[in-house]
Order: structure tokens, then sequence, then C-alpha cells
């Protein structure tokens, strides 16, 4: 049927439902997610965990969340950027900062913190594995 609403992430027709944070369509698909399973496979889910609109929704900020200060804060910004630019937006960020990237704290390796496995110890960033050769129960002690 035309015009008839239609996800804005995927585009299927069945099975819809509204953001509360930005009143778009959207798959209303979050039973479909498995707990700790990291699975992306939810539109609802996607958009309601990894982006600025629904994070400034659901902290009830004021304003809009493309100029919220508040929003800006909240995050580090190679973060603010991945949820404010990802595939899980209905409108992106525009104009969005630019950052240095996220190193590994020892082997200096490039960790996108947005999709990459990493560990922190205090202010340190630890790849997966820097962290598995500090953390190792076989690992030589002082």
């Amino acid at each position: 049927m035309a015009g008839s609403p239609r996800c804005g992430l995927c585009g299927k027709a069945e099975r819809l439902t509204r953001t509360e944070c930005c009143g778009q369509w959207i798959c209303d698909d979050a039973d479909q997610y498995v707990l700790f399973s990291y699975a992306r496979n939810s539109c609802a889910r996607n958009h309601d965990r990894y982006t600025l609109c629904s994070h400034h929704h659901n902290e009830g900020h004021a304003s809009r969340w493309q100029e919220c200060e508040i929003c800006r804060r909240d995050f580090p910004t190679e973060m603010y950027v991945y949820y404010g630019t990802n595939e899980y937006n209905f409108e992106k960020l525009p104009n969005p900062p630019a950052y240095a990237p996220t190193r590994c704290s020892r082997c200096k390796r490039v960790i996108r913190l947005a999709e990459d496995g990493y560990t922190l110890k205090g202010d340190e960033y630890l790849c997966l594995r820097c962290a598995n050769r500090e953390f190792s129960p076989t690992r030589k002690r002082g």
C-alpha cells in the first residue's frame, strides 16, 4: 500500500512503532534481541541505545539534541561523534567535532571505542591483546 509507514532505518513496513524520542517510525523488534549477545539486529534497540537522540530524550534535556551542550559533555568526543552520526540515527549530527583516535596505552594501536573491545585501567585504555597480557593469571608480577 502506497504511503504506508516504513521503518526509517531499515525500510520494513510490518510491526512498527514510533520512537519515544523523535516520533519516527521504527521496527517494533526489541524483543528479538538476545541478552548479552551484543547483536545489532534490532532497529528499536539500536536507536534507543546508540544515538544522541535517544540519550537526550531519556535524560530529559531541553532544546534539540544537535545543540545540547549537556549531551556534548556526557561522552568522550569519539563516542559523541559515533552516537550522533551512526546508521541508527534518523538525522545525523551536522559538523561533528574532530577528535584524535583513542590508542592503547601500551602498544599504541588505535582502539575504535564504538567497535573494538578494550579495557580501562584507571585512565588507561588497553586493547584486548594488551589487556590479556596485563591481567593474565600466568603473568609474573613484581
